[in-house]
């Protein structure tokens, strides 16, 4: 099995996006065109939430399947390479992921995470969900 030198890695991982993914994108032009404005990458929150709506105190994450661990304990199974690396990394994100979760609940934010497939396939549904938030608050 070939090894993937820590340099290569780097660079593999630099190309990632981790703002303005597609799933992103197509949730906010779906709020955008529904009227809604938000703010993207709130740095005023924790964990920077792809989008929030300040005042209503709603941060929403779009998790991408693969590093945020979605059905995590089948999945992991089938790594075949790089284990060592990839298992640690992707549940270091989950437990990222719940610990930013946790801290904005604590100081009174609605956090809404939706996967990327549903945004993909239902992004309208998940517009209505933050909709309905939005009119809760």
């Amino acid at each position: 099995m070939d090894r993937v030198s820590k340099e290569a890695r780097s660079r593999i991982m630099s190309a990632i996006r981790s703002k303005d993914t597609e799933i992103e994108l197509i949730l906010r032009k779906e709020l955008h065109r529904r009227g809604f404005r938000y703010r993207i990458h709130y740095s005023a929150a924790h964990g920077k939430p792809d989008i929030a709506f300040p005042k209503a105190k709603i941060a929403i994450f779009c998790d991408s399947e693969f590093w945020h661990g979605y059905q995590w304990e089948e999945k992991k199974r089938k790594i075949g390479s790089n284990r060592e690396y990839w298992i640690p990394k992707i549940e270091r994100n989950i437990q990222r992921d719940k610990e930013v979760t946790s801290l904005l609940r604590n100081e009174g934010w609605l956090v809404l995470r939706f996967w990327g497939n549903k945004i993909l396939e239902h992004p309208g549904k998940c517009a209505d969900r933050v909709s309905r938030a939005l009119r809760e608050r």
